[in-house]
C-alpha cells in the first residue's frame, strides 16, 4: 500500500499560484489514470489537474477557494485499491497574527473602495480572471451580481464579462470624482490590497500593479539580468509566399477547413531551421549546456485583457505544414476563451513572437527563460526594392519584413545567431509558388 502526492502541476514560466475552483472528486472516490480530479484557475487560464495515478482519493488538502502555489500537494491518492482510507481533513484555524492582518487590510479598503472578492454575499464564485478584469474596468460586485454567467453552475466566464463591459461602453458614462486620501493610507493600501486607484493630489492616480503583471515583470528582470542580450536583424522578401498563400487559401480552407495564415508558415520554416541549427534549441544550467532533444516552439500571444500567453506547439519538426496550421489554429483559438491545459504552455525549447501583429516593423524581444534565443516577426509591408535579374537590376514593389533575433551571448555567438536568420530567410525567399499545401 502507498500513497501518491498529487501536485499543482508548473503553468508556465510566469505562472506561481491557481486557486482551487471545483474539486471533481471527493474523498473515499475511485480514480482512474489521466481522470480529472480538480479544476483549477490562474490570471491566465482556466485547467483541470488529472491524476498521474490510478488509486483512491484518500485525502483533500486545499479546499475550494484556496490558493495553492505550484508544487503543492494538492491531495493524496493511495494507489493499492485494497482499502480505501477515509481520512478528513481538519479544519486549520487561521494564526491570530494572520487574522490581524485582515482586519487591518478590511478596514483600509472600506476608506477607499469596496474590492472585487472571490465569492459574493450570494454565494456566486468569481476566479481569478474575471476579478482581474473586473478590477481594471471599474465594474463594481454590484454589477457583476448583475451579469448573468454561461459557466459551470452559472459561474461567469471571462466571454460574460467582456460582453458586459462591450455593452456597457455603449450606455451614457457617469462622472466620478477622484478619491483624496492621505499618502500613508496610500501606502498601506499599496502594501496590502492591491489593484486600488488613488490619487494623492487629484490629478496623477497610483495604481497597485496585478499579481500577473508583477510576475511578468520579475521574469523579464530576471531574463535580462541572467542572458548577455544580442540582437540580429535581416530583412526577407515576402512577395512568393504572399502570392503564394492567396493563390491556395480558399482550397486550403476548403480541403481542410482550416484558415491559413502567415503564422504557421514562419512557424513551419523556423522549426526546419531549428533543426539546421541545434545548438540554438538549447539552454543553460549553470556551466553547463543542455541540448534539448524535442524542438517545441512557444508562440507567444496577446490576450484581450493584456496578459501575455505562450502555448508551445510540441515536436515542432514533425509538423508538416498542414499539421503546423492545425496545431496554430487550435492553440491560438482556445488560449482566446482561456481553455489551455497547463502542460501545452510549457517546455518550450525556443519561442516566437510576432510583432507585427501590432503594426511594430521590428522589435527586440526578451529571451523566455530558460531559451537562449527568441525571434521577433515584423510586419509584411510593400516597399521600392532593387530586383536583380539576367536583364539588369529595376525597381520594384515587393512585400518584406524585419526579422529580429535576440540570443544568449553567453553561448550563441553573432555567427550561429546570425547564420540561422540568413537560413530562415533563404528558405522563405526561395518559397516555390507552385506547390502544393
Amino acid at each position: 500500500m502507498s500513497k501518491f502526492e498529487l501536485k499543482l502541476p508548473k503553468m508556465g514560466e510566469s505562472v506561481a499560484e491557481a486557486t482551487i475552483t471545483s474539486w471533481l472528486k471527493k474523498v473515499g472516490d475511485t480514480i482512474e489514470l489521466d481522470e480529472a480530479v480538480v479544476e483549477i484557475a490562474t490570471d491566465k487560464v482556466d485547467s483541470e489537474v488529472p491524476s498521474e495515478v490510478e488509486g483512491t482519493l484518500v485525502e483533500i488538502l486545499f479546499e475550494k477557494d484556496a490558493i495553492v502555489q505550484v508544487g503543492q500537494t494538492i491531495a493524496i491518492i493511495e494507489t493499492s485499491s485494497d482499502s480505501a482510507l477515509k481520512i478528513q481533513k481538519q479544519d486549520i484555524e487561521t494564526p491570530a497574527e494572520v487574522q490581524e492582518v485582515e482586519k487591518k487590510i478590511e478596514k483600509v479598503v472600506e476608506i477607499i473602495a469596496t474590492p472585487i472578492t472571490k465569492t459574493s454575499d450570494s454565494g456566486k464564485f468569481y476566479s481569478p480572471l474575471v476579478r482581474n478584469i473586473a478590477q481594471t474596468e471599474g465594474i463594481s460586485m454590484e454589477e457583476l451580481e448583475l451579469i448573468s454567467g454561461s459557466g459551470k453552475e452559472g459561474r461567469v466566464t471571462k466571454e460574460d464579462i467582456l460582453q458586459f463591459i462591450e455593452h456597457k461602453k455603449g450606455a451614457p458614462k457617469v462622472d466620478s470624482t477622484p478619491i483624496l486620501v492621505e499618502e500613508k493610507v496610500v501606502a498601506t493600501i499599496q502594501k496590502e490590497q492591491p489593484k486600488i486607484l488613488a490619487s494623492i493630489n487629484g490629478i496623477d492616480e497610483i495604481i497597485e500593479m496585478s499579481r500577473m503583471g508583477k510576475l511578468v515583470a520579475k521574469h523579464m528582470v530576471d531574463s535580462v539580468q541572467t542572458s548577455a542580450h544580442v540582437q540580429s536583424f535581416i530583412e526577407i522578401d515576402m512577395t512568393n509566399i504572399v502570392k503564394w498563400r492567396e493563390k491556395v487559401k480558399d482550397a486550403f480552407l476548403k480541403r481542410e477547413g482550416e484558415k491559413l495564415t502567415f503564422t504557421p508558415i514562419l512557424m513551419h520554416a523556423v522549426a526546419s531551421t531549428i533543426k539546421k541549427y541545434p545548438m540554438i534549441n538549447i539552454s543553460v544550467d549553470g556551466d553547463k549546456i543542455i541540448k534539448r532533444k524535442n524542438i517545441n516552439l512557444g508562440m507567444a500571444a496577446s490576450l484581450p485583457d493584456g496578459n501575455l500567453i505562450v502555448p508551445v506547439i510540441k515536436n515542432a519538426d514533425q509538423l508538416n505544414l498542414v499539421g503546423m496550421t492545425k496545431q496554430v489554429n487550435d492553440l491560438a483559438n482556445r488560449a482566446r476563451i482561456n481553455q489551455l491545459k497547463p502542460d501545452e504552455i510549457q517546455n518550450g525549447t525556443y519561442t516566437v513572437t510576432n510583432v507585427g501583429s501590432f503594426g511594430s516593423v521590428m522589435g527586440t524581444p526578451i529571451i523566455n527563460q530558460p531559451q537562449v534565443a527568441i525571434l521577433a516577426l515584423g510586419a509584411i509591408r510593400k516597399v521600392p526594392a532593387v530586383i536583380e535579374t539576367p536583364e539588369g537590376d529595376f525597381i520594384g514593389i515587393r512585400q518584406k519584413m524585419f526579422v529580429s533575433h535576440s540570443y544568449d551571448h553567453r553561448v550563441v555567438n553573432g555567427a550561429l545567431g546570425s547564420m540561422f536568420i540568413n537560413t530562415l530567410k533563404d528558405t522563405l525567399e526561395s518559397w516555390d509558388l507552385n506547390q502544393d499545401f
